[in-house]
């Protein structure tokens, strides 16, 4: 049966899964394309409806109303038999299988459920689009695994222990935090006589629960590995009724508790904590409770809302999130990365792209549970927004420095500071009571000097305790002394920052210097070989050095191998960088990183592109870098380091040349490894400061590559003008008699730039100049670019066999070489040169290929630039439905990378295919956003598109389609 396009395909899941119950147009609409409606949306859907009438019956006789898919009030229902429905048969069968179990019949539950489970194959509602199939099929995948767990559960109450033991490793390596999977697995093998593997098991779930959560494992798993430690004979029995299932063993997913560990501790405001957790109990009609706290930093905003959260953990079964926001520092969390791990953690393993539509999903995924939220260091409230759930049952713990009134009905709370009880009574438990008790009146004094703030309490305890010779009079004196505490940011009364400094001031001095070095680079965190470049240490030693810090509270390490600060005491720590004035050591420390990251950078680039030459470093580094061992680990580091190569790259560009010059080799390596359209607005400040510190030294072998990386990014904007100017500027600082692989690039670019604007015979002796270059370089990937660039150069100047000619020595240079990259470009080029010759059929079958490379090298761009070169050929084809479909998802890739020239394309790919399948309006609508994107790009497309358009409005309208 042919179900159509995939958003034809995405109406019938909805109607489907409807169950026969009516689905409004705007809820479908919603469903489709979410809060991306294309112009006629309602018009598409009444077509794919149709479409779908006639393909569910097709012998129905003309006018007759339909049977099967029928209009209801605004919207449409799908009345098929439940049987029809092989979601409906497994629910059934699942239903059937639980009333087995209640009976004792566990024989005929695990049979049924076997059955059950058998109707799946692969992944659910394959390749359908939309909000609502991606929320669907992240609730099917779940509810497969639930229903597998349990048929696990009853394999072992029938004696099948050493059958399913296979099944339930493969499961648990799968979902490794899923706590249920681990106990069925532990009781499999301790029934099979593997008691020391059921062990392991124990062990390995506890190590990982507390490395990756800061929990321990739950009532469940710790039981049963007390029952096989104790040889309960209980666990070796198959018991003849069934073991009510706990809620928390039926839930359809995996709770997340990611709530960090609640710290032994705590004292005080106790009022306050039983306040707050009947607040967030008590929530009722539809809002969801949102509570906020507000206060200085240091305040114990954090310890007070984790202590509150730990307590509500019965009230919300469903599980809880918690995410650190940044929100005092330069680098808040980006609100879309927040949702993508919310989505991963809710068994979401492909989380859509765009802000919008991951906000959707975690609110569906969330609205028929009772979750508890946990955003912690918030910036303010627009931040906030997407992460608070739609619909009430859900309850949200917020922190922040200021009073987030913006939230509409949040509960708002001023956290002040301790009472001096309550702060003896934290200074007591860290330090132990009879230290106090023996000096009650230093004691108060160091509280007092702290500020009463929990945070400057706990540092100043803790620094204590790790010394046992020093009385609590010894830090009383200390503190007293007003001129030598360090002062930072003031927000009311002076509390954190007396703290900070009296924890700074107690380092040794190889730890103060461990603690200034690090805040060098503005990086969300930092991996253990950055902190030991940092510090210009081996491993082991930076990794102590890095712990003492993390012991005395001055740095944080939620993940082993990784460190980072609180955000205030990053500020503190570079203010103290200032204060030392010792700018040379700084910057050596910079160096030290640049070094480690650039070369990391070339082994990345060696692998990615093997036979790629980089340009002429500027800088060439004496670390050998991180070792990547294959594609997958280089782009890996890549996606996990990228903050922090831009927060070296940041540090580096207005200090000093010396820096720069590694930094810019950076810039270039990163442009052509690493497509991240969110980075574009840091790389342009980056280079502007580049632009100044290369200009005061006069230093025009950098200033050349600044104008080439500006160049670069205003082309991928779409920014031709600009483009074009900052491209000759980098030529203009080169020595033609020099030739260099950095002009082969520039000229590239440049030519490239030049082609795009319609300016064939300007750009053609750019591309000579750089096939020369690259010739006399003996730089064979550069030349098969060349070659198919300069081909389309020679299509604007109607030289087609030239053309032809040129693309097809390409491909074949290309696939000679066994560079991937390069060969996914040369086939593109191949594949636009041939459609612009009039060979559509061939053109679209290269490009095809490249797209499939460019997918598999994960570069969006390019897959939307192929695409809608593929949809073009499509049309010329007269495969008009599938050039739809084509430029539907270049268009979608385009929109998400904000790619200006490649959402042209695709319009206007788009829009001739619709006028072609009988969708005029939608169609022109298409072509008029094709125009303005051209129109303001200023390229020659811009022609053809207007030719369409009028050509349209002069033919009548065709009649409305059946």
């Amino acid at each position: 049966m042919a179900l159509g396009s995939p958003q034809q395909q995405a109406v019938l899941v909805a109607l489907l899964l409807g169950e026969g119950r009516p689905v409004t147009t705007d809820d479908l609409v919603d469903g489709i394309w979410g809060d991306r409606t294309p112009p006629q949306a309602v018009a598409a859907l009444r077509t794919y409806i149709s479409r779908l009438r006639s393909v569910l019956e097709p012998n129905r006789a003309v006018r007759k109303p339909s049977e099967v898919l029928v209009s209801v009030s605004d919207g449409y229902a799908l009345r098929v038999p439940a049987e029809a429905l092989d979601l409906s048969v497994f629910e059934q069968r699942v239903a059937e299988a639980t009333n087995a179990r209640s009976e004792g019949n566990f024989r005929s539950s695990h049979d049924v459920l076997m059955s059950a489970l058998d109707l799946w194959s692969g992944r659910p509602i394959p390749g359908v689009p939309g909000p609502y199939a991606d929320a669907q099929r992240s609730r099917l995948t779940e509810r497969r695994l639930a229903v597998a767990e349990e048929r696990c559960a009853m394999a072992l109450e029938i004696g099948l222990h050493a059958d399913v033991v296979a099944e339930l490793n493969s499961l648990s390596a799968a979902h490794p935090l899923r706590e249920r999977l681990r106990e069925l697995l532990m009781l499999a093998l301790y029934r099979s006589g593997r008691q020391a593997e059921s062990l392991g098991v124990y062990a390995d779930t506890r190590k990982l629960l507390i490395e990756e959560l800061g929990v321990e494992p739950g009532t469940g798993l710790a039981a049963m590995h007390t029952r096989i430690l104790a040889g309960d004979p209980e666990l070796t029995a198959v018991l003849a009724t069934p073991a009510k299932a706990s809620a928390e063993e039926s839930a359809p997913f995996v709770p997340p508790a990611q709530l960090p560990a609640d710290v032994s501790d705590f004292s005080g405001r106790s009022k306050l904590v039983s306040e707050l957790r009947d607040v967030l109990r008590a929530g009722s009609g539809q809002a969801v409770v949102v509570t906020s706290l507000a206060g200085i930093g240091g305040v114990g905003k954090t310890t007070l809302a984790v202590h509150v959260a730990h307590g509500l953990r019965p009230d919300f079964p469903d599980g809880q999130l918690y995410v650190d926001l940044r929100g005092a520092g330069a680098s808040p969390a980006d609100p879309a990365v927040v949702l993508g791990d919310f989505l991963h953690a809710l068994g979401t393993p492909d989380t859509p792209d765009s802000l919008d539509q991951r906000a959707a999903l975690y609110r569906s995924l969330l609205a028929d549970k009772r979750m508890l939220i946990l955003l912690d260091n918030a910036r303010d409230a627009q931040q906030l927004r997407p992460l608070i759930p739609g619909v009430s049952g859900n309850a949200v713990i917020v922190t922040s420095r200021s009073r987030l009134a913006e939230i509409p009905g949040a509960h708002l709370v001023d956290i002040e500071e301790l009472t001096p009880d309550e702060a003896l009574a934290l200074f007591s438990a860290i330090v132990g009571a009879e230290r106090v008790a023996a000096e009650p009146e230093a004691a108060l004094q160091v509280v007092t000097s702290c500020g009463l703030l929990p945070l400057a309490v706990r540092i100043a305890a803790a620094r204590l305790a790790s010394r046992p010779r020093w009385s609590v009079s010894d830090l009383a004196r200390r503190l007293a002394d007003q001129r030598n505490r360090l002062q930072e940011l003031q927000l009311g009364n002076l509390a954190v920052e007396t703290t900070l400094g009296l924890g700074y001031a107690q380092l040794q001095p190889e730890e103060a210097r461990a603690f200034r070095l690090l805040s060098v680079v503005d990086s969300p965190d930092l991996p253990l070989a950055a902190v030991a470049a940092l510090l210009g240490r081996e491993e082991r030693e930076a990794e102590d050095l890095a712990e003492a810090l993390v012991e005395a509270n001055m740095l944080e390490c939620f993940t082993p191998g990784r460190y980072r600060y609180h955000d205030l005491l990053r500020l503190y720590a570079q203010h103290q960088n200032v204060k030392t004035g010792d700018t040379a050591e700084q910057h050596a420390a910079l160096m030290r990183l640049l070094d480690l990251l650039l070369a990391t950078m070339q082994n990345a680039a060696r692998v990615i592109e093997p036979d790629d030459e980089l340009n002429e470093q500027l800088h060439l580094p004496v670390s050998s870098g991180l070792p990547l061992s294959d594609n997958t680990a280089a782009r890996s580091w890549l996606r996990t380091e990228i903050s922090l190569v831009l927060g070296s790259i940041e540090a580096a560009v207005g200090t000093s040349i010396a820096l720069l010059r590694p930094a810019m080799d950076l810039v270039l390596i990163l442009r052509a490894l690493v497509e991240d359209p969110t980075s574009v607005p840091r790389f342009r400040s980056a280079l502007v400061a580049a632009s100044t510190t290369a200009s005061e030294d006069r230093d025009t072998e950098v200033l050349a590559r600044v104008r080439y990386a500006a160049g670069h990014l205003h082309q991928m904007a779409g920014e031709h003008v600009e483009a074009e100017s900052s491209l000759r500027l980098s030529l203009e600082l080169q020595s033609v008699a020099r030739p260099s692989r950095l002009q082969i690039s520039v000229a590239n670019e440049l030519a490239i730039v030049l082609t795009m604007a319609g300016r064939s015979a300007e750009a053609l002796p750019f591309y000579q100049q750089a096939h020369a270059m690259s010739r006399t370089l003996g730089v064979p990937i550069s030349e098969a670019r060349l070659l198919a660039n300069m081909a389309r150069a020679y299509v604007g100047l109607e030289r087609h066999e030239e053309a032809v000619e040129s693309a097809r020595a390409a491909v074949t240079a290309a696939r000679a070489s066994g560079n991937v990259p390069c060969l996914a470009d040369t086939l593109y080029q191949l594949g636009v040169v041939l459609r612009s010759t009039g060979e559509a059929g061939e053109a679209a079958v290269h490009l095809r290929e490249a797209h499939q490379l460019y997918r598999a090298q994960q570069h969006p761009i390019w897959e939307g630039y192929s695409l809608a070169r593929l949809a073009a050929c499509l049309v010329a084809d007269g495969q008009f439905a599938s050039a739809a479909e084509a430029a539907e998802e270049s268009l979608s890739i385009a929109q998400e990378i904000e790619a200006a020239y490649c959402q042209g394309m695709a319009n206007a790919a788009l829009g001739e295919a619709l006028l072609e399948l009988g969708q005029p309006s939608r169609g022109l609508a298409c072509l008029q956003e094709a125009l303005t994107v051209f129109t303001r790009l200023g390229v020659p497309e811009a022609q053809p598109v207007q030719d369409l358009i009028d050509s349209r409005h002069t033919e009548p309208s065709p009649p409305p389609a059946p």
